[in-house]
């Protein structure tokens, strides 16, 4: 999270910048006279017509067709009873688990994440990420004990595992738990597993934990990891970066609180009573594979139903009533758009937990049918969206994440690089080019932003590696964030924003309660799109591939002085001839068009494959060749240098290197302020 401090200075630049690249502008006229533009006739060498389109792909499945269930392998009945006073928590309850491998299994993984803030020697806490969330300092630390885990079907034995478990490999993390079985669990068999545990939780850390009387209580239990179908566990200890990979199931969970506490959780609640100055509510939900919940005695709650009945519930703190009733409108649109770009909601409830002041390490997290959002009165004060970015983006995690349910520990983009492409689309739906901030008049887009991100760790690692990976929080922040949402947003605006939607969307639908990988993505996209854009994707993702275009130089002269130069053939007889020299640096093939303008205001286009580095594109006009733009309407957002994207005769009349450096400015000034 950033500091008050580091958000001041940021928002200050960003005027500054905003200012500056507005005045410039709007002394930026001549690229794009008002004389129509037109084609050349003839494809010059490396140049062509815009491709033959590919026979359609069979449309996404309707909501009708998606899968209406999970298989549900991992499912629990719990109870916690919490001490908000002592910030302790009693859990008990049972695991029904089933090999859905295609091994048998003589030994079982489990999860044990409070471990991870039990001392400075964890995993978590001996990884120093900078540039990213997650810098809090602990002054109380937390820890889980698992005091019974006893299969029934194996005469009851109580199997957790003898003297002190590690995690595999590292004698000093207990987070990642290895458990032997007496006897092996064939293929198909289902054994029920009885739980019971004791918890402390941390003072507020990365996504759990007490701040005051406020509690946030995530990945809180003893949880199976997921078992592959080819016999292979996907486990791992907590790593900052990470996120996490389970089986769906059903949850029952019965919480017990103070009872002037109120509890958000996800699922539906469907039992409430009181007892000994205690509240009990009992949550249920099917088809999910996780459950959070947070309780405090002082929320505030707001709510309101979709057309689709859909209970939205919001929580939130006295004083932020207007950012609850913006985290509501929102919700409501996300719940519509998303549904209809990549399958209808299934769940009943969404819960929304906006945290107190102080409790900000709790905000911006997802989790099945429970999001939480984070900040103040103060950005839409300044027109910053940040209270409208963090809200889209978490209620994104329900499709990436929670119904596409990847394995965010070895490929996180494709949790939090396709929430950020669905973001950063639907933002712009709802605010148009200010998707991000309108600030003193100048209307900046989120793109602007991740684009900044992007660029700034574009060649320091591949974006499809596993989360350790990553060696600071600027470069998962850049790669993981916003290389793959400014990657899809570049193929659609060389591909068509349709057809990557579309793409997206069937990726969506079809891996609806499944596991993907990420060639299901580049599947949806080659059929989609096509073959041209999924290995565009494919060197994106797993290449560093980048891309830089540029202008090397541009002539003309009087038709009639020279025969035509090769690759001229078929151009129509005109007063000037010219060609203009233009180079694709970096392995990221796309296409691009290059706009030639003419003295006397006209505009020719030219589409340039680029497959090959260089290529010179011809002109043929009535007047001498006067400027040469590369992608004059700016689809490929991944160009890395903009300044070199266009050349003139008279280099008064244009300043690209300023204006990229202002519009640079402001989005990488807003960096700092981003969710």
């Amino acid at each position: 999270m950033r500091t008050a401090l580091q958000a001041a200075v940021g928002l200050l630049l960003a005027l500054l910048a905003g200012r500056m690249g507005a005045s410039l502008l709007a002394t930026f006229q001549p690229i794009e006279p008002d004389a129509p533009a037109r084609r050349s006739p003839a494809a010059p060498s490396g140049a062509s017509a815009a491709p033959a389109p590919a026979a359609p792909a069979p449309a996404p499945r309707p909501d009708a067709e998606l899968a209406a269930h999970a298989d549900p392998i991992a499912s629990y009945t719990l109870r916690a009873s919490l001490d908000p006073a002592q910030h302790t928590m009693h859990g008990e309850g049972t695991l029904v688990w089933r090999n859905a491998s295609r091994e048998p299994q003589r030994e079982l993984f489990v999860h044990l994440y409070l471990n991870a803030f039990k001392d400075p020697r964890t995993v978590f806490l001996r990884s120093s990420i900078d540039g990213f969330r997650g810098g809090e300092m602990l002054y109380d630390y937390g820890h889980i004990q698992v005091t019974r885990f006893a299969v029934r079907e194996m005469e009851g034995a109580d199997v957790w595992p003898r003297g002190k478990p590690t995690t595999p490999g590292d004698p000093d993390d207990e987070t990642d738990i290895r458990v032997e079985l007496p006897r092996a669990v064939a293929p198909g068999e289902a054994i029920t597993i009885d739980l019971a545990w004791d918890a402390d939780l941390p003072s507020l850390a990365l996504r759990t934990g007490h701040h005051g009387s406020f509690h946030m209580v995530g990945q809180w239990f003893p949880k199976i990891a997921r078992l592959e179908p080819d016999g292979r566990w996907a486990h791992f200890p907590y790593h900052r970066l990470s996120e996490f990979y389970a089986d769906f199931g059903a949850y029952d969970v019965t919480v017990d609180v103070p009872e002037r506490f109120v509890v958000g959780a996800t699922g539906r609640l469907v039992e409430e009573r009181r007892a000994d100055g205690r509240a009990i509510r009992r949550f249920v939900q099917e088809d999910v594979h996780d459950f959070a919940f947070a309780a405090w005695d002082r929320f505030r709650e707001l709510r309101a139903t979709t057309g689709d009945g859909v209970a939205i519930r919001c929580l939130f703190p006295e004083g932020s009533e207007r950012e609850a009733a913006l985290e509501i409108d929102l919700v409501r649109f996300g719940l519509e758009r998303f549904g209809a770009a990549f399958g209808r909601y299934p769940y009943g409830t969404l819960t929304i937990v906006h945290p107190p002041e102080g409790a900000e390490e709790a905000g911006g997290m997802e989790y099945p049918t429970l999001i939480t959002t984070g900040g103040s009165w103060l950005w839409p004060a300044v027109g910053v969206r940040f209270v409208e970015a963090v809200t889209v983006h978490e209620l994104a995690h329900q499709w990436f994440y929670g119904l596409v349910a990847t394995n965010e520990h070895r490929y996180p983009f494709l949790d939090e690089g396709l929430t950020t492409y669905a973001e950063a689309d639907a933002l712009r739906a709802r605010y148009g080019d200010g998707s991000w901030a309108r600030l003193l008049g100048l209307e900046i887009d989120l793109r602007a932003q991740y684009r900044a991100d992007a660029l700034r760790s574009g060649h320091n690692g591949a974006v499809a590696q596993p989360a350790a990976g990553f060696v600071d929080g600027k470069d998962y922040l850049g790669l993981v964030y916003g290389r793959p949402a400014v990657l899809l947003a570049t193929l659609e605006g060389v591909y068509g924003e349709d057809l990557v939607r579309r793409a997206v969307g069937r990726y969506a639908r079809e891996n609806r309660f499944r596991h993907p990988g990420p060639e299901a993505l580049l599947d949806a996209v080659r059929r989609e799109v096509g073959d041209e854009a999924a290995e565009a994707l494919r060197a994106g993702l797993f290449e560093r591939a980048w891309v830089d275009y540029t202008v090397e130089a541009f002539d003309a002269w009087p038709a009639d002085t020279a025969a035509p130069a090769p690759g001229e053939a078929g151009i129509e007889a005109a007063g000037y001839r010219g060609r203009a020299v233009v180079r694709r640096r970096g392995s990221l093939v796309l296409p691009v068009e290059v706009a030639l303008h003419g003295e006397d205001g006209s505009v020719q286009r030219a589409r340039w494959d680029a497959r090959e580095s260089t290529a010179a594109i011809p002109y043929a006009g009535a007047s001498p060749l006067a400027a040469v733009v590369i992608d004059p309407d700016h689809r490929v957002l991944l160009d890395e240098d903009l300044a070199n994207n266009a050349r003139r005769s008279r280099p008064d009349l244009l300043a690209p290197g300023v204006l990229s450096r202002a519009s640079f400015a402001v989005g990488l000034a807003l960096t700092l302020l981003g969710p």
